[in-house]
């Protein structure tokens, strides 16, 4: 029967995705699982019997460390070679007389997430140079933006005031919507422009890297820790902006910690006992109702207020339906250029269906769209079944049975004015160019502004 229970003991550890090993009080290993061999590439026929040190360097070892200070460990983040980072949790093996006898670790192997967290940061940074060099070709990076609805251009108008300041910013919006595309150019109107804007996915990194994202660290407060220690993402912003995307998923001790960053403008590296100074703006980001977490005891009110010094809200596209169009022509033109498929068009039964639609995923599932339709499209002309082939299961009935079903010169004129606000948008309201693309006399076109109420100034 013992025989059995470790039999299947054996077999459930060899099941796990963790790493697991242990090691006897002389440091010698006495279990080694296959996601062991797999992490570290050592087979177990290797290892069995032979002690530890041999394998991996004494420091970077924390079977020995436990053991030595008796302490155990729970999901620290530590890298036992310069090619491995994992989260370990090791605990002391005691027999019947309450005696250490060994030390059991389990490691999960983060190597993967750590390495694309470093190659999203370079590549942030490059973007970064690429955005600052762009604009400094163009006057307003806000120019970006799409849109002529009122309350986006509102939107914008205020973000604008605020972005010269260094007040810190919460933008709140559904996720899709544009947070960052505010939060870069918010970033390029500001002095701080030719400084780093670096960004961090709250909702992407694993609790227990928080710490060590946001702080950094020194050399040998991780064992096997990089020479010179890594800062973290607040000096790395050092007189720039920090961008906190998805800030409601910060957890609560974290958001403890940052709260005190923010008061003190001084941050100390994990391991560290000197503080360094921080000259940082705060842009945040989120999707969820803050106001709603604080009150559930989910976000700490003091950093809401930090936060919350000035707000901006991203309307949802179902909210600016008058701006589909305009971005309808961007990504069609957009996409048919990169996919080499020139003199692609649009039919109005096509754009009209866009039109109606809710768009749950805002402008990044409008983009979607438009590259998806681009790419299944050879024929050069998008039409209404291209578009229902894709959005026939997600449309709201195309007309409610309460309301009348519109005319045909009522249907028209709606089609003639989304047209002539299109034209103007693209001719930044240069009528006579305006009147010229729609094939009209000037009088004319100013005879449909008066009767649609489209008021645009050249």
């Amino acid at each position: 029967m013992q025989d059995f229970a470790f039999s299947t003991l054996d077999a459930i550890l060899s099941s796990l995705e963790e790493a697991i090993s242990v090691v006897n009080v002389k440091g010698e290993i006495v279990y080694w699982n296959e996601a062991a061999e797999s992490t570290y590439q050592i087979k177990k026929e290797e290892v069995l019997g032979k002690d530890i040190r041999q394998f991996f360097q004494k420091e970077d070892i924390m079977h020995l460390k436990v053991l030595e200070t008796r302490q155990p460990v729970r999901d620290v983040y530590h890298i036992p070679r310069p090619d491995k980072h994992v989260l370990i949790s090791t605990s002391l093996i005691f027999n019947e007389e309450n005696e250490v006898i060994g030390s059991l670790s389990i490691e999960k192997d983060i190597t993967s997430t750590i390495q694309l967290n470093e190659q999203l940061s370079s590549a942030s940074k490059e973007l970064q140079q690429l955005r600052h060099h762009m604009n400094q070709q163009h006057d307003d990076p806000f120019s970006k933006i799409k849109g002529i609805n009122t309350v986006l251009q509102q939107t914008i108008h205020h973000a604008k005031k605020i972005a010269t300041t260094d007040a810190t910013i919460l933008i709140s919006g559904e996720s899709g919507v544009g947070k960052e595309l505010f939060a870069h150019a918010i970033h390029e109107k500001s002095l701080r422009n030719e400084k780093s804007f670096i960004p961090v996915n709250c909702g992407a990194i694993p609790s227990a890297l928080f710490e060590s994202e946001l702080f950094g660290y020194e050399a040998g407060a991780y064992t096997g820790a990089a020479k010179g220690g890594k800062p973290g993402k607040l000096e790395l912003a050092d007189g720039g902006t920090l961008f906190l995307d998805e800030v409601g998923e910060l957890p609560l001790d974290m958001q403890v910690k940052l709260l005190r960053a923010l008061q003190d403008k001084e941050v100390y590296r994990i391991g560290g006992v000197t503080p360094k100074r921080l000259d940082v703006r705060i842009i945040a980001a989120t999707n969820r109702v803050l106001e709603k977490m604080v009150a559930e005891g989910k976000f700490r009110s003091d950093l809401y207020y930090r936060l919350n010094v000035f707000s901006i809200k991203i309307p949802p596209l179902r909210e600016r339906k008058d701006d589909i169009p305009h971005l309808v022509y961007d990504f069609l033109e957009e996409y048919a250029h990169k996919y080499d498929k020139k003199d692609y068009r649009i039919t109005e039964g096509a754009l009209s269906i866009l039109s109606r639609y809710q768009w749950p995923g805002n402008i990044r599932e409008l983009r979607n769209m438009m590259e998806r339709l681009v790419v299944l499209n050879d024929h050069g002309e998008i039409t209404e079944s291209d578009v229902l082939q894709i959005l026939d299961d997600h449309l709201e009935p195309l007309q409610s049975p309460d309301l009348p079903v519109p005319t045909l010169i009522e249907e028209k004129e709606r089609l003639e004015k989304e047209r002539i606000r299109e034209v103007l948008y693209s001719t930044y309201g240069n009528k006579s160019i305006a009147a010229k693309k729609l094939g009209m006399s000037r009088a004319t076109l100013y005879k449909k502004l008066r009767k649609y109420g489209i008021f645009f100034e050249d």
